[in-house]
């Protein structure tokens, strides 16, 4: 029983990976905008920052769930 509970946490936890991959396209997309456009940097940061901040949250969901998988069943 723990290592099918230890397998369901760790496959929660495994959307920190799409996170990280959403995270890094979208920085590299911000750096290729604003070397197209310089004057509009603010806005591209802004945009940039609330998008990392909602694909961030996707993760720590992601390891909340597995937190409480880990104690409700463990």
């Amino acid at each position: 029983m723990a290592q099918l509970i230890a397998i369901g946490a760790a496959i929660a936890v495994l959307t920190g990976i799409g996170a990280g991959v959403g995270i890094g396209i979208a920085t590299a997309k911000a750096a290729e905008s604003v070397a197209r456009q310089p004057e509009a940097q603010g806005d591209i940061t802004k945009i940039l920052l609330l998008g990392c901040a909602l694909a961030e949250a996707t993760a720590i969901y992601g390891f909340v769930i597995a937190l409480l998988i880990i104690i409700l069943l463990g």
